[in-house]
Formats: structure tokens, sequence, C-alpha cells
């Protein structure tokens, strides 16, 4: 008889792995953390690792997945009807509230050093493209109501958003002393700042 899986078990032992592989990656980087690291972190053997996960490199896969997954997630629970830049606005909060994890800077680095390999960079894409489905309609709602800048156009709205995300990120990547902490709370407003629909009126 085969063994029956018990899938709620098998999804959070999945999840143990890679709670362990971002700690791994964080702490060594990519290239100095071995499976045999995230085992141990993770309190398994081998055999369980490969079982979940066939490669390392497919444990870091999987983390930048469950990153895009999240997203796509946040921004479906969003009700349909709600004030498009509350929700523009909740977004970058919500941004800003993930950056305080302890280990994102040493992870963002870790991916760095492999962004060159295809298939990280295709994990990348889809996270990007999962920001960007998830902003463009609640910019572009804003937008025609009035309630955001319409001096660009949606997708040159959308690029900044995510420059801005994408700046901060980096940012706390390279500097210890730049936190979501000390530096989250002007990155909102430089978000508010930027979106105001007075904006253009008053450059």
């Amino acid at each position: 008889m085969a063994r029956t899986v018990d899938p709620e078990r098998h999804a959070a032992r999945r999840l143990m792995i890679i709670d362990a592989a971002v700690t791994e990656f964080a702490n060594a980087g990519y290239e100095r953390t071995t499976t045999a690291a995230i085992c141990a972190r993770a309190g398994i053997g081998s055999g369980t690792f490969f079982h979940y996960f066939p490669t390392k490199s497919a444990a870091l896969l999987a983390i930048l997945d469950l990153g895009t997954s999240e997203v796509i997630d946040w921004f479906a629970a969003r009700e349909p009807d709600a004030d498009p830049s509350t929700v523009i606005r909740a977004w970058a909060a919500h941004t800003a509230d993930e950056l305080r994890e302890p280990r994102l800077a040493g992870f963002v680095n870790a991916v760095g050093a492999v962004m060159g390999d295809p298939e990280v960079a295709a994990a990348l894409e889809r996270d990007d493209a999962a920001q960007r489905d998830g902003l463009r309609p609640l910019v572009a709602r804003a937008r025609t109501a009035g309630l955001i800048r319409d001096d660009l156009v949606v997708e040159r709205i959308v690029d900044w958003l995510l420059v801005l995300m994408d700046g901060f990120i980096s940012r706390m990547a390279s500097d210890p002393s730049f936190t979501a902490d000390s530096e989250g709370p002007i990155y909102l407003d430089i978000v508010d700042r930027f979106l105001a629909a007075s904006s253009a009126a008053e450059r």
C-alpha cells in the first residue's frame, strides 16, 4: 500500500526547510551555504531535504516563489471597492513592515550573487510582474478618480513606486545602519509625496 501523505504536515515541513534555508543564505551567502548546513538548521536528515528540494538552488527558487505568491495573495485580499490610493499606501506600509525581517539584508545579498542564473532571474521577473500586476489597476483607478498625481502615465507611476521600493531594499542590503525601523517612515513619506495629487502643480 502506498504511504499516505498528510498535506498539512508536508506543507509545514517544507516551510520549515525554507525558513532554515533563508537563515543559512542570509548568514553565509549562497555559495558558502551547503545543504548539510540547511539540514542541520532545520533538524532534518539529507534524505528529507532532497525529498522536498533536489538541489540548493531549488530551495532558493522556492523561497523566491513563495515571496511572489505572498505578493499575489496580498493584493488579492484587498477589497475590490476599497479606495485605491489607500491600498497603494497600504502596500508601501506592508513592504516597509516586511523589511523589518532581520535576515532580509543578508538574503538579498545572497540572491544578488546569483542574479545571473537564468532561473533566479526568471523568478525575480515573476516577482516584479506580480508587484506590477497588483499595483497597475490600483494606480489606474486612483489616477482616474483624481486621488493621485495625473501628470505621469500609469506605467511610469508603477515604475517609480517599484524604484523606491527596490532602492530602499538595496540600500538596506549594502548599509547595516540603514534599517527599516529608522528609514521606513521616510520611505513612506516619500511614497506619499510622490503620489500626492497636488505634487505636479507644486513643482
